[in-house]
């Protein structure tokens, strides 16, 4: 499988809202493979899939040092999170070379169906609750920018849209 295009602020389909997965069959799975493929390559800690311009509710992670623990999250939803928050310096893959601290809560428990339709529920904290809430927002369309105030926001646009006119040349 190779690896798929990931999409770079502020291109509008980053913003589109997706649609839950019905069921999961073998394309499902195929997307799975090259999303990860994709993550990995980039390299990253998780990806949604409508960084590569799909718009279904599929997120996979893997923030193991040994990058040999992929989590497949199908139509996540948070059941509960933590009063207590979090700041923690957050990077995204379709925002590439830009960095900035986020506040989100420090622990989230997540109801998700995996990679062969199980449901499973996780309570995560630290890295991953971070990835997971990051990749969530991605299906929300949203991106991290998007808790950055407007000057910043204006900012990392003008920076993404230089570099892509620069790639386009």
């Amino acid at each position: 499988m190779s690896k798929l295009k990931i999409l770079t602020y502020p291109d509008k389909f980053l913003l589109q809202p997706t649609a839950p997965l019905e069921n999961i069959d073998g394309q499902v799975q195929q997307m799975i493979d090259a999303m990860a493929e994709t993550m990995y390559a980039a390299p990253g800690i998780g990806l949604a899939a409508t960084q590569v311009d799909q718009h279904i509710q599929l997120i996979v992670i893997d923030v193991s040092e040994t990058k040999d623990q992929l989590r497949v999250f199908v139509n996540p939803q948070i059941l509960w999170a933590s009063e207590e928050t979090a700041l923690c310096e957050e990077g995204c893959l379709s925002v590439p070379s830009i960095y900035d601290e986020v506040r989100r809560p420090a622990r989230v428990r997540v109801r998700a169906l995996d990679a062969d339709g199980k449901p499973f529920e996780l309570d995560c904290e630290g890295l991953l609750a971070v990835c997971v809430q990051h990749e969530m927002d991605h299906l929300s369309g949203r991106v991290f920018v998007d808790y950055l105030s407007a000057l910043k926001q204006d900012r990392i646009r003008t920076k993404m849209k230089k570099r892509r006119t620069r790639e386009a040349a």
